[in-house]
């Protein structure tokens, strides 16, 4: 009996397997979500219940106001630079570097010229 229960485990274990290789995908994050002039866009890459990732794409000077979340949580820049404000202190944020935003701390961004972030939410 016990190798039956594993031969079906395992063989559950494939198709979860062969699901998950299927919605593998490599793509280039900047090419995964274009500009709107004069707005913000945003693509929700992964959302889980312990956390989810977004990208978002920004034109310049446009901004997210001023919030709080109760989560922790890391920003990637892929292109441009924002001024990112973090309890009143302000931090340039430029491609290629991130910046960790504690849960519970007033934050918001503005966009200095275009650009492209991927947060990272941890719940």
């Amino acid at each position: 009996m016990g190798k039956n229960f594993n031969k079906r485990e395992n063989k559950m274990d494939t198709e979860n397997n062969q699901q998950n290789k299927e919605n593998i995908n490599v793509a280039k994050l900047s090419d995964e979500i274009q500009y709107q002039e004069t707005g913000i866009v945003s693509k929700q890459l992964i959302k889980k219940p312990n956390g989810n990732i977004t990208l978002f794409a920004l034109d310049k000077d446009e901004s997210l106001t001023e919030h709080t979340s109760p989560f922790e949580a890391i920003v990637y820049m892929v292109d441009g630079e924002m001024e990112i404000t973090i309890g009143g202190k302000p931090y340039n944020v430029k491609t290629g570097e991130i910046i960790v935003m504690p849960p519970n701390v007033p934050h918001g961004l503005k966009a200095l010229q275009k650009s492209k972030m991927l947060l990272t939410m941890i719940k």
